[in-house]
């Protein structure tokens, strides 16, 4: 199962917004700070930033406590709101984690449970199994 991880919350959303608009940023945000992350820890205002700079919505994150999809980590601890903002930007509801052989976003939140992420999820066009 997922572990959290330590929330990208600690500089605070605002300076996250600045730092991605910043010249003066080393590398862009999506590339430091991992939709993964955000998902794990439910924070789709990140989530959607990383999006928005860039991020790509399935890659695979293979850092300590955030294995796999952003989208598999957002349903497994029944993030519906971040859920919705990967889904936004094009995340594969159907996309299994590693690298294909793991489980579904869809199967993570039936898991859970987690009722209300699971509808969402089907509703987008997750399948069951």
């Amino acid at each position: 199962m997922w572990a959290k991880a330590p929330s990208l919350h600690a500089a605070g959303p605002l300076s996250c917004a600045f730092i991605a608009g910043s010249a003066l940023a080393p590398a862009p945000l999506y590339r430091r700070h991992r939709p993964a992350t955000a998902s794990v820890n439910g924070e789709a205002q990140i989530a959607l930033l990383l999006l928005t700079a860039g991020a790509r919505p399935d890659t695979e994150s293979a850092g300590p406590g955030a294995e796999g999809t952003p989208l598999c980590a957002a349903a497994c601890w029944g993030h519906t709101e971040t859920v919705r903002a990967l889904l936004a930007h094009g995340a594969d509801p159907n996309l299994r984690e590693d690298h294909g052989t793991g489980r579904t976003p869809l199967e993570w939140a039936l898991l859970g449970p987690y009722p209300e992420t699971a509808d969402r999820l089907t509703a987008a066009g997750a399948a069951a199994g």
